[in-house]
C-alpha cells in the first residue's frame, strides 16, 4: 500500500522520532532506516554484536550511513510486497529518484559476510544525491580506522572489517574516519551504494553488479517465504507485516528468536527504564512460534522448538528467562559510556532478569509443545521424558513467589504466573494424553485443578469485580489477558476484568502494564492487541473487531511498532522492532478470524 508523500523529519539533537524507523534484515542482523534515509543502527555481522552503526544511542560518536537527495524534497517509502526490502521514493524540485534498501541473502542462505545494498535509481529529471559511510565507536568500545585504497575504502573497527562499495561513484570525499560524496542520477540511471561486513577475518570486495543482482534475489526469496503464510482474514495486510517483522527476529543458525532488535531505547523519557532485549526469551519465542504454526510455517517452528527443547535439557528443567542467541547465558550487565537515545540512558548491555524465576515460561514451553504435536508432529523418546520431568517440577514449584511476567524486582503469588503453572499442567496432561510424554498425568491432573482453586480463592476479588495482581491487592495486571487465550477463562470473570482493566489502565483504545505503570512509563503496545485477542475468546466479538480498527492504524508508516506508544501524542518508545508487539497483533486477528492451515 502506497504511502502519502512527507516532507523529512526533523531530528532532535541529531536523534530521530522512533516512529520513523522502518527495519530491514538477513536473518542474522537488523539494520534500522530513518525516515530521512539514515541508517543509524547497524550492528553487523550479527544482531547482538556491538554496533559499528549505532547513532540510534550516540549522536556524536555512533556512525551511521546516509543517503539522501542534497536539497528539499518529499519522500514515501514502503516495504515491497511480501518483503522486508525498504523502498523509498525521493520527489524534489529537479527530479525524482528511488533508493532500494536490503540486506541481502545468498542463493542457499546467508552470505559469509554481511551485505547492506542501497540501490538508486533515477525516475525522471535530475536529483543531486549525496551519501556518507561514517563507523562509530561500537558503543565507546573501538576506534574505527579507515583506509582508502585503490579498489575501495576499508574500515577496521576492533575485530570487524567492512568494506564500501560503489557503482557509478561521482564524487568521492575520503575521510579520516568517513568515506562519502555525490552522485546525479538521470532518467534510468542506477547507481549502489553498498556496505560489506565480516568479523575476524578479510573482507571480500565484490563487484557491484553482484551485489545488485543479490538485491533481486533477496525480494524472491521473501516473496517465497511470504507465499506460503496461511491468513486470509481481513487484517491480512497486518498480520503479514507484522509475521515479516517477527521473521527478522528468528536467529537462522540457531532458531533462537530475539525479543527486539535493539537495546535501551528508553520506556519512559525519565529514564532509568532501559533494557537489553537482543535475547532470546523462552515466552517470545514460544509466542512465535505458536503464532508461525497457526500461520502455517513448519520450518522455522521446527528449529525454535529443537532450541528451545536442547535449552530446557541444558538447564535440567530449571527453565531460563532468557538466553543468548547462540544458546549461551546472558552475560554480566555492563552500561556503556554513552548518551542513549536523546540522552535518556543508561545503554545497556546484558539483562538484570536473567537469573530470576518466572514461572510463566513452563506454561510457555509445555503449551508450545503442545501445539507443535497438534499439529501431525512427534516428539523423541528423550524430549519426552525431559517435559515430563519438567511437568512434576512444575507441581512444586508453582508454590512459589517469582518475579511475575514483568520481571519485577519483588517476588510475589503473581496471579498470571499461577495461570501460567495451571496452563503448563493442562498442557502436560494433553500430552500425556496423546502418548508425546510418558508420566504420572493424574498427578499432573490433580495438581492443575489445584492452581484453579487457589486461584478462585486467592486471585479473584469479589469487590473488585476482577484478577487482582497478586493477592492481597486490588490493583491489576493486564497479563491475566493472556490466559483467555490459554483457555484458563473464557468466561464472566475473565469479561469482568476485561472491563475493570480498561477502566483503569486504559487510554483510548491503549492499555497499560499493570497499576503502577500509569505515570511512570508509556502504554504497553501488546496489551492492547491482547484486550482485543481476550474479547474475542470471551464473544464479545463486535467491541473486539471495534478495537482492532483503531489500534492498527498506530502502527508507523511502513506497518512497524515498538514496545510502547505514548497515549498522549501517539509517539514511540522502547526497543524496536519489538517481538511481543507484533504477535500480539496477529493473535488479536486470529481470534478474531481463526483460520487454521494444519500441517503442510
Amino acid at each position: 500500500m502506497a504511502q502519502a508523500e512527507t516532507a523529512p523529519p526533523e531530528r532532535t539533537d541529531g536523534y530521530a522520532e522512533l516512529r520513523s524507523y522502518a527495519a530491514i534484515g538477513d536473518g542474522y542482523c537488523v539494520a534500522l532506516i530513518a525516515g530521512d534515509g539514515d541508517i543509524d543502527w547497524y550492528p553487523a555481522p550479527d544482531l547482538d554484536s556491538p554496533p559499528v552503526f549505532g547513532r540510534l544511542l550516540d549522536t556524536l560518536g555512533g556512525g551511521y550511513i546516509r543517503l539522501r537527495p542534497r536539497g528539499p524534497y518529499r519522500a514515501e517509502r514502503q516495504y515491497l510486497p511480501s518483503t522486508n526490502v525498504l523502498r523509498t521514493t525521493y520527489r524534489t524540485p529537479g527530479g525524482t529518484v528511488r533508493v532500494t534498501d536490503s540486506l541481502n541473502v545468498g542463493l542457499t542462505g546467508r552470505l559469509p559476510w554481511s551485505e547492506l545494498a542501497r540501490r538508486i535509481e533515477g525516475v525522471d529529471g535530475e536529483v543531486d544525491m549525496e551519501w556518507a559511510v561514517v563507523p562509530g565507536n561500537a558503543l565507546n568500545t573501538v576506534s574505527p580506522w579507515v583506509q582508502h585504497t585503490e579498489t575501495g575504502s576499508i574500515v577496521q573497527a576492533g575485530d570487524v572489517n567492512l568494506t564500501v562499495r560503489l557503482s557509478e561513484a561521482g564524487d568521492v570525499r575520503q575521510g579520516e574516519r568517513s568515506v562519502g560524496g555525490t552522485l546525479t542520477t538521470a532518467p534510468d540511471s542506477r547507481h549502489l551504494l553498498a556496505v560489506i561486513v565480516t568479523r575476524d577475518g578479510p573482507v571480500p570486495l565484490l563487484d557491484a553488479d553482484r551485489v545488485l543482482e543479490g538485491i533481486g534475489r533477496t525480494v524472491h526469496r521473501w516473496e517465497q517465504w511470504s507465499s506460503q503464510l496461511g491468513y486470509d482474514g481481513p487484517w491480512k495486510e497486518a498480520v503479514l507485516r507484522s509475521a515479516l517483522a517477527l521473521k527478522l527476529l528468528v536467529h537462522a543458525p540457531t532458531g533462537a528468536v530475539a525479543a527486539a532488535a535493539t537495546t535501551s531505547l528508553p520506556e519512559s523519557r525519565d529514564g532509568g527504564r532501559n533494557w537489553d532485549y537482543r535475547y532470546a526469551w523462552i515466552r517470545d519465542a514460544t509466542y512465535t512460534l505458536k503464532t508461525l504454526l497457526r500461520l502455517g510455517e513448519p520450518e522455522e517452528a521446527h528449529g525454535a522448538v529443537a532450541w528451545l527443547l536442547r535449552l530446557a535439557r541444558r538447564h535440567d528443567c530449571e527453565l531460563p528467562v532468557m538466553a543468548r542467541l547462540d544458546g549461551g547465558e546472558p552475560e554480566e550487565v555492563t552500561y556503556a559510556d554513552v548518551p542513549g537515545w536523546r540522552g535518556i540512558g543508561p545503554v545497556v548491555t546484558g539483562n538484570r532478569a536473567a537469573g530470576q524465576l518466572q514461572l510463566g515460561v513452563y506454561g510457555d514451553l509445555l503449551d508450545i509443545v503442545c501445539t507443535y504435536t497438534e499439529y501431525g508432529n512427534v516428539l523423541d523418546a528423550a524430549s519426552g521424558r525431559m517435559l515430563a520431568n519438567l511437568a512434576d517440577r512444575v507441581c512444586d514449584l508453582w508454590h512459589r513467589p517469582d518475579s511475575g511476567m514483568w520481571e519485577l524486582p519483588e517476588a510475589r503469588h503473581y496471579t498470571s504466573s499461577k495461570m501460567g503453572c495451571w496452563h503448563a499442567l493442562d498442557s502436560a496432561v494433553r500430552l500425556a494424553e496423546a502418548g508425546q510424554i510418558p508420566g504420572p498425568a493424574d498427578r499432573w491432573r490433580s495438581e492443575r485443578d489445584r492452581i484453579r482453586r487457589w486461584i478462585d480463592e486467592h486471585g479473584w476479588s469479589a469487590e473488585r469485580g476482577a484478577y487482582v495482581w497478586y493477592p492481597g491487592t486490588d490493583q491489576l495486571d493486564a497479563s491475566v489477558l493472556l490466559h483467555a487465550g490459554s483457555g484458563f477463562d473464557r468466561g464472566e470473570r475473565m469479561s469482568a476484568t476485561i472491563d475493570a482493566l480498561r477502566e483503569e489502565l486504559g487510554a483510548g483504545p491503549l492499555l497499560y502494564r499493570h497499576s503502577e505503570a500509569p505515570g511512570n512509563e508509556a502504554t504497553f503496545t501488546a496489551c492492547a492487541f491482547w484486550t482485543v485477542e481476550a474479547l474475542a475468546w470471551v464473544g464479545r466479538g463486535d467491541e473486539a473487531e471495534r478495537l482492532m480498527g483503531e489500534l492498527v492504524p498506530l502502527a508507523n508508516d511502513v506497518g512497524l511498532f515498538t514496545e510502547m506508544i505514548d497515549a498522549d501524542d501517539l509517539s514511540f518508545l522502547g526497543n524496536m522492532p519489538q517481538g511481543l508487539s507484533h504477535l500480539a497483533v496477529i493473535t488479536a486477528a486470529l481470534a478474531l478470524h481463526p483460520q487454521e492451515p494444519g500441517p503442510r
